[in-house]
């Protein structure tokens, strides 16, 4: 029995919300067989943590090792501090990562060019965005977004990832910074049921998206 522990990423204020992440010390689960303990657990991501010390992490999805994912990095960053590990560079397969804290806000610096390539669709209401039916989106990865308060940056949006066995994912950090960098403005995103994304621009190539983490019951996985 491999022990995992869960935190929720990107919550609300209140510590609503967010996008669950599985946690394991890699030590304990061989290359062979993260995959597969991955869709096991049937979170949208799963981090490996390799070297708490050093930030070294390796992340995977239900069908596929991801060399960069903003929910993971940001609730792990949160993760670690809570251990005693307070990294300030996380180390996964495309490159180092700062990380940065402001109050109870974790975030990552990313190039905007990581992550998967998504289909953006900007709806004309936030009530559209709601009315979406994820059955509709059975390949590829979809987002979808419209303005809630464009003068302060306030988006609603929701996000279909079927070509990562995700249906549709709570909150999706590397999608944002690339949406940040295709609007060139600083944002505040509500995604999902109700998780929420900060994200800054950092031109020419980067952003950081920032989030509120909060701690789950932790649970057991057999290899």
């Amino acid at each position: 029995m491999i022990p995992v522990d869960v935190v929720r990423v990107f919550t609300d204020p209140d510590g609503r919300f967010g996008n669950p992440l599985g946690i394991i010390d890699g030590a304990l689960v061989a290359p062979a067989d993260r995959l597969r303990v991955a869709a096991e657990l049937g979170y949208s991501e799963t981090v490996y943590v390799d070297d708490a010390e050093s930030g070294t992490i390796r992340i995977f999805s239900a069908t596929t090792e991801m060399p960069f994912a903003g929910h993971p990095t940001v609730g792990i960053s949160w993760w670690l501090h809570s251990q005693g590990h307070s990294v300030e560079t996380l180390r996964v397969p495309v490159g180092d990562i700062a990380v940065t804290r402001q109050g109870d806000l974790f975030a990552v610096r990313a190039d905007t060019t990581w992550g998967s390539d998504w289909d953006w669709q900007e709806l004309e209401s936030a009530e559209e965005v709601l009315a979406a039916d994820p059955a509709s989106y059975t390949a590829g990865h979809s987002y979808l977004w419209a303005w809630l308060d464009e003068s302060r940056g306030v988006i609603r949006a929701r996000a279909f990832a079927p070509a990562m066995g995700v249906r549709e994912d709570e909150a999706t950090g590397s999608a944002v910074t690339q949406l940040t960098a295709h609007l060139g403005r600083d944002l505040h995103i509500i995604q999902g049921a109700g998780s929420h994304l900060y994200t800054t621009h950092l031109p020419p190539t980067h952003a950081t998206v920032a989030g509120r983490v909060v701690a789950e019951a932790s649970r057991t996985v057999t290899i």
